[in-house]
Order: C-alpha cells, then structure tokens, then sequence
C-alpha cells in the first residue's frame, strides 16, 4: 500500500480522515442539540468502516436504497435499518424477510397496492413490518401527495396485519435546485412544515405519528428544525462535494473526498487532459439551480474548468502561460460525490500527505 500520496495510482478516491470524523461530529452535535434522531444515508458512502463511525457519533441506524446495501451493512454489525424504497416483488419480499430475521428493518410505501402486498408477504411469516408512508413535498419522485393522500394511505396502512404504521418521511431533493440559499432555505422550510401539517391531520383522524423523516445534506441544518420533525437523514454530509460547496453550506476545504487525478496529456497551450473520466468523476452535474458547468472543482486551480468528459478523458481549459506539466497529480472536489462512491473499488484514507489505511467500498454496484 503507497504510504504517500504522491504514490497513489490515479484515478484515486482519497477520503481525508480528519475531515471525515469532523463532518460526521458536526451533524451528530448538531442533531443531539435539536433532539432529532439522525439516521444517515449510507448509499453515499457504501462502506462499512464510516457507517461505525457515523453510529459511534450517535447516529441511531443508517439508511439504505436498497436491500444489498442492506445486506452489506447488517452483515458488518448494523442492526437498525431504513431501506427508503418501494419493495415490489416476490424476489425482494423473500430477501427481505432473511434481514427481517437478523436486524430491525423499516421500509416506506407511497402505493396501496405495495403496501398490501408487502401485507401479505408478513402475515404469513408472523413478522410485523413498520411501514413510514413516503410524502411528496416537491421533488415529484416517489410519495404521496401531502395532508389527505398521505392521511389516507396512513389510514390504510394501519389496517393492514403485519404491517406496522411507523410515521412519515420525505426526501426533499427539490429544494437544492430553488435558486439562491435563501430559496433554499425557504424551499427545505416549506417541506418541513408540510410534513408537520400532514402528521397533525393523522392524528386528530385518530392515528399516532412516531416519526416524522427529512432527508437532504443542503437543508439538513433547516428542514430538521421544523416543528414536529423528528429525524434527519442526510448523506452527503460524511464528505460533502462541489453541490453543497455552491448552495453555500461549507467552504472547499470542509470536502473530505477527492479524486486524485494526473495530467495525461497537454495537446493544446490551453487545454490538458486528465486521466478522470466520466468513470472516476460521473457525468453528474452538481444539483443546483442554475446548472453549474463544469465536472468539479480543482483544488488549487479554482480557475480550471473541467469542459467535458469522457469515459478515460477530462478535457480541462486553462490558461496558455500555465505552467503545470504532464504528469503533474491535482486533486478534483466531484460535482456530486454518491455517484462517484460507487465508481471505485476502495478509497484510500488519508491524514495530511500520508495514506493510512484503505477502505473497501463493500456496497459498491449493489443496486438491487
């Protein structure tokens, strides 16, 4: 294993340490201040080892998008489980009983018919399923229209044997494209307060609300200290990236994941190719209104501008007079790091210039 960085074969993922541990202290603190249960999304980081130290910081369970990721993490010790996607199918229904058997799962629903079949799969097995009804707030994706929809279906739920109404969640991406921070701001508020409003009604129709779930790095800090809400479940926060950066939540230097690229080529005066493609760096833009251009933010050379991406290629402008060679490493803050989690095998973590220790993404490509 390279013991510096320098010596690190590139493309690389390199995840600072300090960085790490300081990102996953901040949010933990932050949600002990409120009395919010946090409960991050490890389909940013897919990695064991950061999911312990996120539950070591107080985190009360992790978040999955899907049952393989699930099965990483239960087998590494993880006993508290958010699976926050729809389980449709007879091959997920069997996976999920096994895991039912070895952690504490909840899932979410946004569909009577899921939630009945899901009804059914239990019931035979003598297993109870809490159930979070998943709520629209804006992004247009998966939930339920918020107040009456969400009342209904709540309603619903409850009635169903082997299922068990657990609350509501929402993931309230849309606010990260509203504009301005203040829009931001305003959007992840608006969110919140739907949430809120939609669990009042349920419960004067007589159903209790245990849970009221947000979810989204950008409004974190803001949807989380709402009224009502009980829970947060951000992602991006373990590493943050070049998205969080422009909605203004952190400074570069607050981003712990890079990808350490080399100067492949100069064939012009005023462009070089990086050895960082669409496979090291995604085809991902940062998710903020309006789309940012460029595919990350150099370190430092803020007046880079990577172009365009291919999938071994990343055309970059600069100027003519710069002096950077071929050969040269820099290392890239990525526009949106989840996507690029996913792109490699490991990440090497660091502290200052050296390497000390390597990490296995284990949920890397586990999407079913």
């Amino acid at each position: 294993m390279a013991t510096h960085i320098s010596e690190l074969d590139t493309p690389a993922l390199i995840v600072d340490i300090d960085k790490l541990k300081f990102n996953i202290k901040d949010m933990a603190d932050f949600a002990a201040a409120n009395n919010i249960r946090l409960r991050p999304h490890a389909k940013t980081h897919k990695t064991p080892q950061i999911g312990k130290l996120q539950l070591e910081a107080g985190a009360a369970g992790l978040t999955v998008a899907k049952l393989s990721e699930a099965e990483v993490f239960i087998d590494a010790g993880c006993d508290e489980i958010l699976v926050a996607y729809p389980l449709v199918g007879k091959a997920k229904h069997r996976r999920l009983i096994e895991l039912c058997q070895r952690a504490h799962i909840t899932t979410v629903v946004d569909h009577l018919d899921i939630a009945s079949a899901l009804s059914r799969t239990m019931n035979a097995q003598g297993l109870e399923l809490p159930v979070m009804v998943e709520v629209d707030t804006g992004l247009n994706r998966c939930g339920v229209r918020p107040l009456e929809p969400a009342r209904k279906l709540a309603q619903n739920i409850a009635r169903l044997p082997g299922l068990h109404f657990a609350g509501l969640l929402t993931h309230e991406g849309h606010a990260q494209l509203a504009g301005a921070p203040d829009e931001v701001r305003s959007s992840g508020l608006s969110a919140g307060q739907m949430m809120a409003e939609t669990a009042e009604l349920i419960r004067k129709s007589g159903l209790e609300v245990p849970i009221i779930s947000v979810g989204l790095t950008a409004t974190a800090k803001i949807t989380a200290t709402v009224d009502g809400v009980t829970e947060t479940r951000p992602g991006i926060y373990a590493f943050y990236d070049r998205s969080e950066v422009l909605h203004q939540v952190v400074t570069p230097d607050r981003c712990a994941a890079r990808v350490l690229a080399t100067v492949a080529t100069r064939p012009t005066a005023d462009r070089i190719i990086l050895d960082s493609g669409t496979k090291a760096l995604t085809s991902d833009r940062a998710g903020v209104a309006p789309p940012v251009t460029g595919h990350g933010y150099v370190i430092d050379h803020p007046d880079w501008e990577i172009t365009s991406l291919s999938e071994e290629h990343g055309a970059t402008t600069i100027a003519d007079d710069d002096p950077v060679q071929i050969g040269e490493q820099v290392q890239i803050i990525p526009n949106h790091i989840c996507p690029v989690i996913n792109l490699f095998d490991s990440m090497a973590i660091t502290q200052g210039e050296r390497v000390i220790d390597e990490w296995v993404v284990a949920a890397r490509g586990k999407s079913q």
